[in-house]
């Protein structure tokens, strides 16, 4: 990873301009779009599958004069009873009738009426019944319907007119929210010391959010996008934008400050920190896409759109902020007098305040842990009382025509008026249609708890009854989720009772029941999965099995908190002036997944960030055996070094949450609290306190990990470190040049246990390796080809660092492996094929690819041969049918025809006799030749049979061996070159006669420049002759062709 971020780092700053340009041209185009399509944002939490959902579809589809948004009318007399004024409001009523979309106004004089006239006599009631959603009630209706509910001149009564029609459709984004932005700015000022890098962060992090913004809204036109996401996804990706420019911008000023240049700072800071970020993106994002664990389709979609912003903000912080930083060159670079530069020094001295916060936390380290847990232990207190519900208009601001309407309604007629439940039932089979209707609504009013049955009618075709019923207390009492139950459980009784079928309950009381129901028992599998990646993700990054234990418990500690301070603030009332809290009561039924989904993203953020800094100066302590307490000194070197970048980072989080509290919506105010809160407590007290405390109780206990699981877990380079191996390698191959392989000390994981093996393979040369344990060798085999990891050392394959690059590697190695038994049926076209499609991870090969590997090996095989005669062609015959030489030259073919820089072949000495392998070297020999690539050999004797003396572990270059040439490998596995001045002077010999000559090898084409003729090459409908060749005949024949 870190060296695709160098080399891209590295392409961004010389290619700057170009670079801008892209992102500039991609928000226009984003918020062109946006601003055409015109997407309208609705809060629909529906659930497929449930039982309220399954109503709601019915009503759809066959009464769907009931199934649009409504409207609710309050009529005030200001003096003596409503029906005063009875003609004048039924003239209204009528005027609202005949506007668009309109399907009903009920009437609340009418007879039979329920619960339209208010106990005083003061007050009535009306609900306006649209035939379209709120999404389609475009604002020409609306004013229509105001004009027309505007009280009649004269009369001594007020109109008071709300309900869901007035739910809004667009993003609530204020100017308070800039307050987060102006903070951020200051503390990257001060951070810096400069206000060109302060606000490059900042310019990075709004083009992000602009993009993501404008896509959510252009996706608004064609699918249902609550009003949250756009404003999560601005919240979450605006924060992790500028922490990731932070963290970018703050290791470029330091690597300027050391001297390097523009451009190959710029590339390792995208590779060092921007390692950290992708780690960090890539949690957060994990940790939010994982929301759909729930199946919960708004609640997925809220989690994915606030994953894209912050995918936008980690794309913006690798490839937008590069380019802004080669465009500002050396004006970022410190002067020598510059705050930045006295800040380094005074950290360097250990004067920092990171310096004495560590001393006093790790003093006395088990009354820190004691304080801390106390701490956060009063703040979670409070989430006993935790209680949760989906938003309604009781939640709406104060003054608006919601909650007006809304609080009217709970005053005078009671709180379920504002929270009706709709009784939906088949009744197809019933032959009295009203009669059935009206016997299912007098059932329900017996049932404790409905406070009245508001309306009960069949559809326009009988087939289908519908019955209002409103309990006595508000949608989030938990005693209505009783009456819904109730009401559920009785249902099978009445269907057999009256003979109708499919009664369900439904509304959106009922949507928001089932939502809180499908949420509670989403909440322990989401937080057992994603307790379970932190553990997993933490144990891969530190190869530590204390550090993510106490990280996780550190993130359960910040959620409790955060979940407790919301309650004290929503559900207790603590600081709800301050705060703008408009209703106090049950809090957003999501808040709690959403948490644990964000939170966690950012504590892994925090975690990384502090705790790698401590676990590189512990591994590097081991350098110094005459250090005492280690594990302490590594706790104070790596806190100083990262505590001021985590504490600004906290902050600026901290500022952006909380500039959404003022003006945020009664949704997004509590998870903006809850996000603050819980973001100040993971970084301040558990990261910044507890972990240095916990760290110092455990000493060096904290970084053990058992042998087998450190082997087991795959290795990620979270701080760039192999970009420090990349680099000296980099330095290595410009002091020597022409080096293919290089092994310095490196070990091979063998069976056995780590093999030292010393390499240096020169470029373009056939050059043999021995080894006596075959298992070494079988290893190194696949190491050098990148498919297995070293144990240690150093070791490059043409100027690829391995384990770190290994990707690269196994694009440009082949291997020859030993010969299978299991393909003696296949024939060689099938074979080469399935090498093909092995080697080069493509589903399948080109007929054109395989036509021409074999034709490769049809000219290498037809001096073996001799005439083919009416022999079948090499495509088709069987691979049981070759010899062991000829069936290693086909594998060779496969290998050769996909342009690789090295072809490695293992124990070539196993199954060929002496002159088989001078043949098969030869032609490796010519293929370099011709190739320009690299050959090598390894087995245990290759060197001796291949021309020159055996040494034990000796690799030696065997083309161009001359007869009278004795070669002489260096001990220790070294590897010799003998310079080739011509490819036709190479004569390969054993005991010291020639075996096969160069005449006898035949011609190789350039691999590039190999024509592809697949007549020439197959001829069907031929059976191929036996095989009687045998290890002594293939011996007695490859000397009779020398």
């Amino acid at each position: 990873m870190s060296t695709f971020l160098y080399a891209l780092g590295h392409a961004v700053a010389r290619h700057r301009w170009r670079a801008l340009l892209v992102w500039v041209l991609l928000t226009v185009l984003c918020f062109g779009v946006s601003s055409v399509a015109k997407g309208a944002l609705v809060n629909d939490y529906s659930i497929p599958g449930t039982e309220s959902q399954a109503g709601i579809d019915t009503l759809d589809q066959r009464f769907p004069q009931a199934s649009g948004t409504t409207g609710q009318l309050v009529f005030q007399s200001k003096s003596g009873p409503i029906s005063d004024h009875k003609s004048a409001i039924e003239s209204q009523i009528k005027a609202i009738e005949k506007v668009k979309h309109v399907s009903s106004v009920d009437d609340p004089f009418a007879s039979g009426a329920v619960g339209t006239i208010s106990d005083n006599k003061e007050f009535a009631q009306s609900q306006i019944q649209f035939d379209v959603s709120v999404t389609d009630l475009n604002e020409t209706t609306i004013h229509e319907v105001e004009k027309a509910a505007v009280t009649p001149a004269g009369q001594n009564y007020i109109t008071t007119l709300g309900g869901d029609m007035y739910t809004p459709t667009g993003a609530g984004v204020g100017l308070t929210d800039l307050i987060g932005v102006f903070v951020a700015f200051v503390v990257l000022s001060i951070t810096f010391g400069s206000l060109v890098a302060a606000g490059l962060p900042l310019i990075t992090a709004g083009l992000g959010v602009g993009i993501t913004m404008s896509t959510i809204l252009t996706i608004a036109s064609v699918a249902t996008i609550s009003t949250t996401t756009p404003t999560l996804a601005l919240m979450i990706g605006l924060a992790v934008g500028i922490d990731y420019g932070l963290f970018i911008v703050t290791r470029h000023r330091r690597q300027l400050a050391q001297g390097l240049t523009v451009e190959e700072s710029i590339a390792q800071a995208s590779a060092t920190a921007g390692s950290a970020v992708v780690f960090a993106g890539t949690t957060v994002i994990i940790a939010l896409c994982g929301l759909a664990v729930a199946n919960i389709p708004f609640l997925t979609v809220m989690g994915v759109a606030a994953a894209c912003g912050v995918a936008v903000a980690v794309c913006a912080a690798l490839t937008l902020l590069p380019a802004f930083l080669a465009i500002c060159g050396n004006r970022l670079r410190p002067k020598e007098k510059s705050h930045a530069v006295k800040l380094a020094a005074k950290a360097a001295a250990g004067r920092t305040m990171g310096a004495h916060w560590v001393a006093i936390v790790t003093k006395i380290p088990a009354l820190t842990v004691a304080v801390v847990l106390l701490v956060i232990g009063v703040a979670a207190f409070p989430v006993k009382d935790l209680a949760l519900a989906l938003p309604d208009n009781g939640s709406a601001e104060p003054g608006t025509p919601p909650r007006t309407t809304f609080d009217l309604i709970a005053k005078e007629f009671g709180p379920g008026f504002n929270a009706p439940l709709l009784v939906t039932s088949d009744i197809i089979t019933s032959t009295d249609p009203k009669g059935t209707v009206q016997s299912l609504a007098d059932d329900i009013a017996k049932i404790p708890g409905v406070k009245a049955i508001t309306k009960q009618t069949p559809n326009q075709t009988a087939d289908l009854g519908l019955v209002r019923a409103v309990p006595e207390w508000a949608q989030s009492d938990p005693r209505t989720t009783e009456l819904v139950g109730k009401i559920r459980a009785q249902a099978p009784g009445w269907e057999d009772k009256l003979k109708i079928s499919d009664i369900t309950v439904t509304g959106t009381t009922a949507v928001a029941i089932d939502v809180n129901s499908r949420l509670s028992g989403a909440l322990v599998p989401f937080g057992l999965v994603v307790v379970g990646l932190a553990l997993l993700l933490l144990m891969i990054v530190f190869r530590s099995v204390a550090v993510p234990i106490k990280a996780a418990l550190g993130y359960l500690l910040s959620i409790g908190a955060a979940l407790g301070t919301v309650t004290a603030c929503f559900i207790w009332g603590w600081g709800a002036g301050p705060l703008g809290i408009s209703a106090i009561g049950p809090i957003v039924s999501f808040l709690p997944i959403i948490l644990m989904g964000v939170l966690f993203g950012l504590a892994m953020d925090y975690e990384v960030f502090l705790v790698s800094a401590i676990r590189e100066d512990y591994v590097h302590s081991a350098a110094h055996p005459g250090l005492q307490n280690r594990a302490g000194h590594a706790i104070r070197t790596g806190f100083i070094s990262s505590a001021r970048v985590v504490t600004a980072a906290a902050v600026i989080m901290i500022s952006v949450f909380a500039a959404f509290i003022p003006e945020g919506s009664s949704t997004i105010k509590p998870i903006a609290v809850g996000l603050a809160v819980g973001v100040f407590v993971d970084a301040f007290l558990v990261r910044m306190t507890l972990v240095p405390a916990v760290l110092a109780l455990l000493g060096d206990k904290a970084w053990w990990m058992p042998k087998r699981l450190d082997a087991a877990l795959p290795h990620i380079d979270v701080e760039g470190s192999a970009l420090v191996r990349h680099v000296e390698q980099v330095d290595w191959d410009e002091a020597h040049p022409a080096i293919a392989i290089r092994g310095e000390g490196a070990l091979i994981a063998a069976g056995s246990g780590p093999a030292p093996v010393e390499l240096s393979v020169p470029t373009q040369a056939t050059v043999s390796y021995d080894h006596p344990d075959p298992g070494v060798r079988t290893a190194l085999v696949w190491t050098l080809a990148g498919w297995r990891k070293p144990a240690g050392g150093v070791l490059s394959v043409l100027g690829q660092v391995l384990p770190e690059e290994a990707g690269y590697v196994r694009k440009l190695v082949r291997v020859i492996p030993l010969p299978s038994s299991d393909d003696d049926a296949v024939s060689v076209r099938r074979y080469v094929s399935t090498l093909l499609i092995a080697q080069s991870g493509k589903p399948w090969p080109s007929p054109k690819t395989t036509s021409r590997a074999v034709q490769y090996a049809t000219g290498w095989l037809s001096p073996l041969r001799g005439p083919v005669g009416d022999a079948p062609p090499l495509g088709e015959r069987r691979l049981g049918q070759l010899t062991a030489l000829e069936r290693r030259l086909v594998t060779l073919a496969a290998a050769a025809v996909q342009s690789p820089k090295l072809i490695v072949v293992e124990e070539p000495d196993r199954d060929l006799a002496t002159a088989e392998l001078s043949w098969f070297a030869g032609v490796c020999a010519e293929l370099v030749h011709d190739a320009g690539l690299t050959v090598l050999l390894v087995g245990a004797k290759v060197t001796a049979l291949a021309g020159a003396e055996a040494g034990g572990g000796a690799g030696v270059a065997v083309d161009a061996v001359e007869p009278a040439e004795q070669v002489t490998p260096s001990e220790g596995g070294s590897v010799e070159r003998v310079d080739v001045e011509s490819a036709a002077e190479m004569t390969l010999v054993r005991d010291g006669a020639a075996v096969l000559d160069a005449e006898s090898v035949p011609e190789i084409p350039v691999v590039s420049e190999v024509e592809t003729d697949v007549e020439s090459v197959d001829r069907p409908g031929e059976s191929p002759p036996p095989n009687e060749d045998g290890p002594e005949a293939r011996e007695e024949r490859a000397h009779e062709l020398a």
